[in-house]
C-alpha cells in the first residue's frame, strides 16, 4: 500500500496538472478490442519500457489476459528477462535516470487511473519541435516535459503554428494554434502519417488503460454472464408468479 501510495504521489508531482482552459482530445478506449490491446502492448515494450517500469504486472498475466502464449511473450515482448513470471521492471538504476532526464520517469502501471485516457492521447499526439529544450521537443500538455518524443519516427516532427492575439493587458502576444507534420516518416505523406500513428497511439492508450486494471476485462465477461443469468431467473420467476396467482383471480 505504500508503494502504490509513492507512486501516486511521484505522479503528482511529476506531471503539471492540465490547464482547466485547455480541450483534451478524445481516446477511443475499447478493452474489448484484443487486437489492439495486443499492439499497444507491442508499442509499450518497444518504445516505453526501456524508461518506464510496469511494476505491478507480469508478463505472463498479460499474455493470459491478451491471448499470448508464453513461446511469443518470449520473443516479442520480453527483452533483457528470463522469466514469463518476471513483473515488467527495467535495468536503468533511479540515479541513471534523474542523470540523463533531470527526473526519474515514472512506473506507468497505474498512469491511466491517475491521467485519464484521453490527456494520455493529447500527450502522445502534441509533441513538436522545440530547440531551446535539452531533449529538442516541448509538449502542448506538459510543457518543458523532460521526456523526449520517443515516437517521433512513426509520426514524423510536428511543428507549431503561432497566431497573434491580445492578452489581458492590451499586449499582442504569441500563441500557438495548432501543430502540423513537418516531417513525415519515412518521406511519406503527412495525411498518411497521421492516420497510422493516430492508430498506433489509440492502440498504446487502450493498452495503458488495461494496465491500470488489468481484472476490468475479467469483471466484463463476468458481468455479460451475469446479466443472462438474471434474464434466465426472471423468466423463471415470472412463470412462477403465474402458477402461484392463476387460482387467486
Amino acid at each position: 500500500m505504500m508503494r502504490i501510495c509513492s507512486i501516486l504521489l511521484l505522479l503528482a508531482a511529476a506531471m503539471p496538472s492540465w490547464a482547466a482552459s485547455e480541450h483534451l482530445m478524445h481516446a477511443k478506449v475499447d478493452l474489448s478490442d484484443t487486437a489492439s490491446l495486443r499492439r499497444g502492448a507491442r508499442t509499450f515494450v518497444n518504445y516505453c519500457l526501456s524508461c518506464h517500469s510496469a511494476a505491478y504486472m507480469r508478463f505472463n498475466r498479460m499474455g493470459q489476459d491478451l491471448g499470448i502464449n508464453d513461446d511469443i511473450l518470449k520473443k516479442n515482448f520480453m527483452f533483457g528477462t528470463s522469466k514469463v513470471g518476471d513483473t515488467m521492471t527495467i535495468a536503468m538504476r533511479n540515479e541513471d535516470a534523474e542523470k540523463f532526464f533531470g527526473v526519474v520517469p515514472p512506473d506507468l502501471s497505474v498512469i491511466a487511473r491517475a491521467r485519464g485516457a484521453d490527456w494520455l492521447y493529447t500527450y502522445f499526439m502534441s509533441f513538436y519541435r522545440d530547440p531551446s529544450k535539452p531533449t529538442g521537443v516541448n509538449n502542448l500538455v506538459f510543457k518543458d516535459v523532460a521526456m523526449p518524443d520517443v515516437l517521433w519516427e512513426l509520426q514524423g516532427w510536428q511543428r507549431p503554428v503561432y497566431v497573434q492575439e491580445k492578452n489581458a493587458n492590451g499586449t499582442m502576444v504569441k500563441r500557438i494554434d495548432h501543430l502540423e507534420i513537418e516531417t513525415p516518416p519515412s518521406h511519406k505523406p503527412a495525411a498518411y502519417a497521421n492516420e497510422k500513428y493516430d492508430q498506433t497511439v489509440t492502440d498504446l492508450v487502450n493498452f495503458l488503460v488495461y494496465l491500470g486494471e488489468p481484472i476490468k476485462l475479467k469483471r466484463y465477461a463476468i458481468g455479460g454472464r451475469v446479466m443472462l443469468y438474471l434474464l434466465v431467473l426472471l423468466v423463471i420467476a415470472y412463470f412462477l408468479k403465474k402458477e402461484y396467482w392463476k387460482d387467486i383471480h
